[in-house]
């Protein structure tokens, strides 16, 4: 019996050391709460497997936003996948594309009430950041796509 527990705990954990994650399912609120709450600079990006500039950018995040760890910058994102994506859909397109940035599924199915909440200018289109520094009260929402080379300029801002 001992010898299958260890089995079912090793394949287990080699599972989830393969991929590193789950995505966990969310609502707005704790999206703002960790936005509001966090003692870290942070980078929210939302986006879709579907969003073809948001596929796009997401490489440039990964690459960009690591040169910032020193600074102690964070990055989360958000996906606006559909319901019936979530979460094989996501999963498959984080492994594919090798994110291993914290990923979150956005339970939410009216824009109209979640994205005002993000930022008054938000008109729904993605990709779309949030960028928060609670140590020095810094919020910036980019309602498009954010180059490399601008990304850059954006976190230095970020944690200036």
């Amino acid at each position: 019996m001992k010898k299958i527990s260890a089995l079912v705990i090793a394949f287990l954990l080699i599972n989830t050391l393969s991929f590193g994650q789950t995505i966990k399912k969310v609502k707005i609120t704790d999206v703002l709460k960790i936005a509001d709450t966090s003692s870290v600079p942070i980078v929210i990006n939302f986006f879709a497997t579907w969003c073809r500039p948001c596929v796009q950018e997401l490489p440039w995040f990964q690459k960009t936003v690591p040169d910032f760890q020193n600074k102690g910058v964070k990055l989360l994102l958000v996906s606006l996948d559909y319901a019936d994506d979530y979460p094989k859909q996501i999963i498959s397109f984080a492994k594919e594309h090798n994110i291993n940035a914290q990923i979150v599924w956005l339970d939410e199915a009216d824009p109209n009430y979640f994205c005002p909440k993000v930022d008054k200018r938000w008109e729904g289109t993605i990709p779309v950041s949030l960028m928060v520094n609670n140590a020095n009260h810094f919020r910036a929402f980019y309602d498009h796509q954010i180059p490399e080379d601008q990304l850059k300029i954006a976190l230095k801002k970020l944690v200036e």
